[in-house]
């Protein structure tokens, strides 16, 4: 029997306080692994705008963690994605973590689970959820342009996030339980300045009502007590509710033996230490008084240097020798775990005049391409608009990136838009060598965050693709016939792995196809789904939306209780 590896030291969660954990554990040349469930970043992936991070002027939320994760990798911090479903931390002196995918054990455990966004409760939040109730603006923010928006909250968030939604909305209005912002003058400036923004303080949101959309709003004045009915402008089908009042710690699995405080964070000391020796915790699932990214990445650099003198000490009593060799990495892809791009760039626009590609993109994706082993045809069906003109410079100048990658344009005909069932333009679709459809399509042009679809996409059909476990690929090949559609923007940070995760299931069976549709080209998909909020799954065309990140498995098993 193979001995298990045993870590230095494990990080649970991927955040800013994770990742700064594994800068520090790594430089300290600790054996480290950082388990993450869902996308690296957290929350702040969903940020438009840092402006408050020592010597970085501005940033997006992305682009920061982008930045960290690389340099975690660079002093060779390991990266797994899986679910973390138990432990046991009273084993000494190894400490166990279960996942859903593997167990994984550790000298010394640190918690950086984070918090998720926190309810209101309001009538209605649940129920129109993606269909006007939002969380993330800069996943959402433009399917609200030139609308009424009202932002919930009165601290960090709500006075940031206000100010960059007036981008899109016609107006905003911010609804506070308090008499004044609840963070510093110059951030709530951002809101009290800005021209397109009123300030509601004392109100409370009561109820939403609606149809398809929302049509109505309640408010209260908590002072008054009088209310205050909001119903949706003549001309406009819809308004937007964005809710930033706190956070929930993620702590649901760590209760029974971690000690919280009243309202559910974790307890440490001025170590980071919890009440389990050589465990400790960091970020925003710890009980303090200040939670931002600068405060985090501080928890994360604390609760590193614990244990490695903790590591360090048991090592000692057990006569282990301590490794201080570097295990720098300079080069490094992670394809195989996570369909994030680190391209260190903004964003690529749609309205695109020039190249497409920088050299800091060119040189990121080259290791990944150098992988693929077979030819791919990106195969575009093309009318004479501006759009599929662009599409095709993108896609002539994206193909000249392998020599694997081919591009064909051919006008489009009623025989050709039967055959590939085309009904949106721009529009192009991965063919094989010998020009087999593969069922992966792409409405729109996939920049800004899709390009990492379409990377994805062509190493999963024609490279060696993303592991995945046996069992569910083999629950992939029974699935029948179907058709998987995914809406998104391209500022959206969540969108790309649910593109990347559908197409991954037309690449291994192929009697499903998955489309990726740019909403903001195509808002007749938007009206005959009722979508507010992005990214938006159906499956075959039906009225249910999946809205929100969601798992390769999780999909699966929608697709299972949907598909017979």
């Amino acid at each position: 029997m193979t001995e298990p590896h045993i870590y230095d030291t494990i990080i649970i969660g991927g955040g800013p306080a994770g990742l700064s954990a594994g800068i520090y554990a790594g430089r300290a040349t600790l054996d480290t692994l950082i388990i993450e469930s869902n996308q690296i970043g957290g929350q702040v992936t969903t940020t438009s705008t840092v402006s408050n991070y020592p010597a970085v002027e501005t940033i997006d939320g992305t682009a920061l963690v982008n930045k960290m994760q690389k340099q975690a990798e660079q002093f060779g911090v390991q990266f797994v994605f899986d679910a973390i479903r138990d432990y046991d931390f009273t084993d000494e002196p190894i400490k166990t973590v279960t996942g859903k995918k593997n167990i994984y054990y550790a000298r010394s455990i640190i918690i950086a689970t984070g918090a998720q966004p926190h309810k209101v409760g309001f009538k209605g939040e649940d129920t129109f959820r993606g269909r006007g109730v939002a969380y993330c603006s800069t996943c959402d923010g433009e399917l609200f342009s030139g609308l009424e928006v009202f932002v919930i909250g009165g601290g960090y968030a709500a006075a940031e996030e206000a100010d960059y939604l007036t981008r899109f909305a016609r107006h905003v209005t911010i609804v506070m339980r308090s008499d004044d912002f609840t963070c510093p003058p110059l951030t709530a400036d951002l809101a009290q300045l800005n021209p397109k923004i009123t300030i509601w303080h004392n109100t409370e949101i009561i109820s939403v009502e609606g149809q398809n959309y929302l049509t109505d709003a309640t408010f209260l004045n908590n002072k008054t007590k009088e209310k205050i009915a909001y119903h949706v402008e003549n001309n406009n089908r819809t308004f937007g509710i964005f809710v930033y009042v706190g956070t929930d710690p993620q702590t649901e699995l760590f209760k029974d033996k971690i000690n919280l405080d009243s309202d559910g964070y974790i307890v440490v000391n001025q170590s980071a230490q919890t009440n389990i020796m050589g465990v400790f915790a960091a970020g925003d699932v710890t009980s303090k008084p200040l939670r931002q990214i600068v405060t985090a990445a501080s928890d994360g650099a604390n609760a590193a240097t614990s244990a490695e003198v903790f590591v360090a000490k048991q090592k000692r009593a057990l006569n282990i020798p301590i490794n201080r060799s570097t295990k720098k990495i300079t080069s490094k892809n992670s394809i195989g775990e996570t369909s994030r791009l680190d391209t260190e760039t903004s964003p690529l626009i749609a309205t695109h005049v020039g190249q497409w590609f920088s050299k800091e993109i060119i040189q990121s994706l080259k290791p990944i391409f150098n992988k693929l082993n077979q030819d791919i045809v990106l195969y575009q069906l093309t009318d004479d608009s501006a759009k599929s003109h662009e599409l095709s410079s993108f896609l002539e100048e994206f193909s000249q990136l392998n020599k694997h990658i081919h591009f064909k344009v051919v006008p489009t005909d009623q025989e050709l838009e039967e055959k590939y069932q085309v009904q949106r333009m721009p529009h192009f679709r991965l063919l094989t060598a010998n020009y087999q459809d593969t069922g992966i399509v792409f409405s729109g042009i996939p920049t800004g965050h899709e390009l990492n679809s379409l990377v994805l996409a062509i190493y999963n059909t024609v490279g060696p693709g993303q592991s995945i476990d046996e069992q569910l690929v083999k629950r992939i090949k029974k699935l029948p016939k179907a058709d998987l559609t995914i809406g998104v923007s391209l500022n959206c940070h969540f969108c790309p792995d649910v593109v990347a995760a559908c197409q991954h299931i037309a690449a291994i069976n192929n009697q499903i196809s998955a489309e990726m549709i740019d909403l903001q080209l195509f808002p007749d998909i938007r009206e005959a789904h009722h979508i507010m909020s992005v990214p938006a799954m159906f499956i075959n065309n039906s009225p249910n939306v999946i809205f929100g990140s969601q798992s390769l498995e999780e999909i699966v098993k929608a697709m299972e209780a949907t598909v017979k």
